[in-house]
């Protein structure tokens, strides 16, 4: 595979030196001066996210994300290191320079733009609903989440949606996705709002749950990409072109298609949203 050459901060300096009038360049790009300096690039994920980042039977941190993340980090020439924690820690870690990305099937919208940079969309999904098997939880559109109890981490998207319905929202911290699905199952909660791909895959291999995927509640197409602080223009700038060459060569979509059942989710699909 051919591997993606930068300018060395040697070099990014030394130009900047000979302008009086510039700004230091290397200034607001900490996360890709740490990166070229320890050659290891730290990456926050679940874990716990089937088929996107999850352990496989032999305990080995695998998935569709975590996979890309691997190829990227081969193309940049550098280690990775996966730091397993939950959606709300991730921005911490961020902030706090913990971790340089976040990569864990997280929605680019409005709100987290105003505090953290995405990379290029590579994966594009659209919400469904996790409800019970024998009456769909009582649910037919997003106005019957009014009253219904909401599972979900933190901090997503989904929960936010949830609430916005008004749904009184049960929080479960970095939990498999088989707590979920029993505790739909069970009543403790009536439904979990999520990625479709992610959850109709889930569903499918949890079959002897009585849970499934509501069949006409679909809403938010949504674009996803890699997140990171604001303000690390040359690591945006790494990961990005990183990221094209992995989408343009079809490395991306065989992923997609390894992880996701034959699903490109690269692509948007073609459906009627509510």
């Amino acid at each position: 595979m051919k591997k993606l050459i930068f300018p060395s901060l040697l070099a990014t300096t030394f130009l900047v030196a000979c302008g009086s009038d510039e700004t230091d360049e290397t200034s607001g790009n900490e996360a890709w001066n740490a990166i070229q300096e320890s050659g290891t690039m730290t990456v926050a994920t679940a874990g716990t996210l089937f088929p996107t980042s999850y352990h496989s039977e032999d305990d080995e941190l695998t998935g569709y994300e975590v996979e890309l993340v691997r190829e990227i980090a081969a193309l940049l020439d550098v280690e990775v290191e996966f730091e397993e924690i939950g959606v709300d820690t991730m921005t911490q870690a961020l902030n706090s320079g913990r971790v340089h990305l976040a990569a864990n099937s997280l929605a680019i919208t409005e709100e987290r733009e105003e505090n953290f940079d995405f990379s290029t969309p590579y994966k594009y999904s659209f919400g469904s609903a996790i409800v019970r098997e024998d009456d769909l939880s009582g649910i037919e559109s997003l106005e019957d989440l009014d009253g219904k109890i909401a599972l979900g981490a933190m901090n997503t998207t989904y929960m936010q949606k949830a609430e916005e319905y008004g749904a009184t929202p049960t929080y479960f911290d970095n939990v498999t996705n088989d707590v979920y699905l029993r505790a739909v199952e069970n009543g403790q909660g009536d439904v979990v709002l999520n990625d479709y791909y992610l959850q109709s895959i889930t569903v499918n291999h949890l079959s002897d749950i009585a849970v499934q995927i509501h069949p006409t509640l679909f809403y938010d197409p949504s674009e996803q990409g890699m997140m990171m602080a604001k303000d690390e223009p040359l690591l945006l700038e790494a990961v990005n072109d990183a990221l094209t060459q992995l989408l343009d060569d079809g490395t991306a979509t065989a992923l997609s298609e390894e992880f996701f059942e034959g699903y490109d989710v690269t692509e948007l699909p073609d459906i009627d949203f509510e």
